[in-house]
């Protein structure tokens, strides 16, 4: 059977609310979740069979322990809105989070994670169409399961998704709570007087400063494409060794992404085209003269920035990892530490 081509089919649909009853309240954005789009984000984690439980006694477990952690993550079981201005803002109605109990014919060795739009993405990753957040647990053939996630990137970030996440598995495996999440929207204030770096003026423009688009639009072929790759640590710290030389030390990102950017450039025909790296970066542990450090890190919302830089072909393909000057140094230059 091809790892992509399986059928999965829906055992049971439910609504998970927070066991405990919450008060209606609006959470306005801040700054930072108002510049994402609409946008969902979809997660998976998949997990072996278990010795101790069938995946029936897992799935309700697992549901349980949603409707326990929602009390503290209420705003995933609202929805977002829109007020008087026209902005984006979350009304934690404790509407509930859509569940779905499914069941996949195909076992866990044989998914093809290499390619995760096909054979993950609306099979074991739900389609979210309500809500900020939507899940699906999947039993598999094996015994195994995979939980799927999909939110609203408006509403939260990879590290507020994995605060959530978090906490959701120490409540299922009775455990106490490591991190509770802070909605301290005052820590983002915008600074009285405004003060901005001239940078800010090269990343954004008005709208109105566009000029229209042509009318005869040349189709592109690029396509954006979804991998996961799985690397050995030792190779990291080879590519680590290899790009660290002449003096200079570089982290393990800078020489991984360096080595990546090298690679896709040189599988292009066209030496002139442009090539670019952006790389999603935490912003939480880079804000200084914050007075609440906890509240920063605990923080609940998009505290995310993405360095990027653009190059050639023909340039990437002059300098190498191996070279002290090459793609570790510029990619230092644009902020990816």
């Amino acid at each position: 059977m091809d790892s992509c081509d399986f059928t999965v089919s829906v055992k049971r649909r439910d609504v998970v609310a927070a066991v405990l009853p919450l008060a209606e309240q609006l959470l306005a954005m801040s700054n930072l979740d108002l510049l994402l789009p609409p946008l969902d984000v979809g997660i998976f984690l998949c997990y072996k069979k278990s010795s101790n439980l069938s995946p029936e006694s897992m799935v309700t477990v697992i549901k349980k322990a949603l409707a326990q952690t929602l009390v503290s993550f209420y705003p995933f079981a609202g929805e977002i809105v829109q007020n008087h201005r026209g902005e984006p803002e979350l009304l934690c109605s404790n509407a509930g989070v859509d569940f779905v109990h499914a069941y996949a014919d195909i076992e866990l060795k044989e998914l093809d994670l290499y390619h995760p739009d096909f054979s993950v993405h609306g099979k074991l990753v739900p389609v979210k169409v309500r809500g900020v957040l939507s899940v699906q647990v999947t039993e598999l053939k094996c015994g195994g399961l995979v939980i799927g996630c999909t939110f609203d990137h408006r509403a939260a970030d990879a590290h507020s998704a994995n605060m959530f996440l978090t906490a959701w598995a120490e409540i299922s495996q009775a455990k106490p709570t490591t991190h509770l999440p802070s909605f301290r929207r005052s820590l983002f204030v915008p600074r009285c007087p405004l003060q901005h770096d001239e940078s800010i003026d090269k990343m954004y423009v008005l709208l109105s400063s566009i000029p229209p688009p042509p009318k005869d639009i040349e189709v592109s072929n690029d396509q954006l494409l979804s991998r996961i790759y799985y690397i050995r640590a030792k190779e990291i710290d080879r590519l680590q060794f290899e790009a660290s030389k002449n003096g200079t030390r570089r982290s393990k990102i800078e020489s991984f992404s360096a080595f990546l950017w090298k690679t896709i450039a040189e599988g292009g025909n066209d030496l002139s085209k442009g090539v670019k790296l952006g790389i999603v970066v935490d912003g939480r542990k880079r804000l200084e003269g914050r007075e609440d450090n906890l509240s920063l890190q605990n923080y609940f919302g998009n505290v995310l920035s993405i360095p990027y830089i653009t190059s050639q072909h023909r340039r990437i393909e002059i300098n190498d990892t191996r070279n002290g000057r090459g793609f570790g140094a510029r990619l230092r230059g644009c902020g990816c530490h």
